[in-house]
């Protein structure tokens, strides 16, 4: 075989990436890549096949690195950059999808709510010991018959003298069978509200879904609440209707802008890799215009994403709020860029490319849940499109 003149270029050198980063986003970045090379790529096809991952392990390893709810302050917190909360999304998935979801679901979804909505005695009760990976969130706002819709869940809350009481379920619900505690939204007589759930309160149950064929790595469940008898001190005080779950799957969201890329990036850097060490016709398949065309292709893709990604993560911390539908564009392109890439990589490894031994049907299967969940395709486009023309077009 013929002696290559040059060694293969990485992503981010092609783009740059490692230029636009902070000394702490390399930091970040770095720590979390040895952790996910370390820990989770010896492991993962074993889990995702078995749906065995040692979730507390490895949550308390994630919380002694720091990665649990990295971009909040106080309470243990670590209060990051946007930014190197982003690269350590797309570090994690670069392992995969549902190690990613773990740090989502319990910084930016359950932790950021009771950060953001919270009392005091809430935020000193919870958080230092979910930033140390001790205790585990879930989010529960999605239901077996309402998910676009939130506004339609069913979950009840009732007034009982001082107490609530809340009865319904919810279905999806990542982390849930392992949660020590659930943030969970429910209708009442006036308005939306969330409250914080111990998991072991009485008339509380979650079990998990199995079967599933995607984010095999991550416990997803069903959750059911028969008169569940909470204090008044378990509402979240400052949550008002809707817009109180809706900010809390923004948060998640922009991770997912920086996480679905580190799927795509694995999926290119390990295509590559084998297409060089694969020789058909007495050559490397590498060598071939067809390869080459594809693997262009997706690192240009790859590089608009990440850029586009920076960008936001800039904003945001430059003092910036991202809006609604810079997010929807963002969780929308880099899950559409993730998505393309690891189907096209799977064809340049061809049979290979079925086998858990190499990733890009892996992370395709899990982007297929990362393109619905925290809103569907569909739902990003419509408001994009509503911030476009001034018209809702959900109905």
């Amino acid at each position: 075989m013929k002696r290559r003149d040059s060694t293969p270029q990485t992503l981010f050198g092609m783009f740059g990436v490692e230029t636009l980063l902070s000394a702490e986003d390399s930091d970040v970045r770095a720590r979390t890549q040895q952790y996910v090379d370390e820990r989770i790529r010896p492991n993962i096809g074993a889990w995702f096949e078995s749906e065995s991952t040692p979730v507390r392990d490895v949550m308390r390893e994630l919380g002694a690195l720091g990665l649990l709810g990295m971009h909040l302050d106080g309470y243990g917190c670590a209060g990051s950059s946007a930014t190197a909360y982003g690269m350590a999304c797309l570090e994690l998935e670069a392992g995969d999808s549902g190690i990613r979801t773990l740090v989502s679901v319990q910084g930016s979804l359950a932790m950021h709510a009771i950060w953001k909505w919270g009392s005091v005695a809430q935020k000193e009760e919870w958080l230092p010991r979910m930033a140390r990976g001790e205790a585990i969130g879930c989010f529960g706002v999605t239901e077996p018959d309402f998910g676009s819709d939130p506004g339609g869940m069913r979950t009840f809350a009732r007034r009982d003298g001082d107490d609530w009481v809340l009865t319904g379920s919810k279905k999806w619900i990542s982390l849930a069978s392992v949660a020590d505690v659930a943030i969970i939204w429910a209708r009442t007589d006036d308005r939306i509200r969330g409250f914080v759930v111990p998991t072991d309160t009485p008339g509380f149950t979650a079990r998990d879904i199995h079967g599933k064929l995607s984010l095999r790595a991550a416990p997803t469940g069903e959750i059911t609440m028969q008169d569940v008898r909470l204090p008044a001190s378990a509402v979240l005080p400052d949550a008002q209707g809707l817009s109180g779950p809706l900010a809390c799957l923004n948060a998640a969201r922009f991770g997912i802008i920086f996480g679905a890329l580190g799927a795509a990036r694995d999926c290119i850097e390990s295509t590559v890799e084998y297409s060089l060490g694969r020789e058909i016709f007495d050559k490397p398949l590498a060598g071939y215009q067809t390869t080459q065309t594809k693997l262009a292709d997706m690192a240009v893709e790859f590089g608009k994403a990440i850029i586009l990604a920076l960008h936001f993560g800039r904003l945001v911390d430059s003092g910036s709020l991202l809006r609604p539908e810079q997010v929807s564009a963002g969780k929308l392109n880099s899950v559409r860029t993730a998505l393309a890439i690891a189907r096209e990589c799977r064809t340049i490894l061809g049979a290979n490319g079925v086998s858990l031994a190499y990733p890009a049907l892996r992370h395709a299967n899990n982007l297929e849940s990362v393109l619905t969940y925290e809103g569907t395709s569909e739902v990003h486009q419509l408001i994009i499109g509503q911030s476009l023309t001034g018209l809702a077009a959900f109905r």
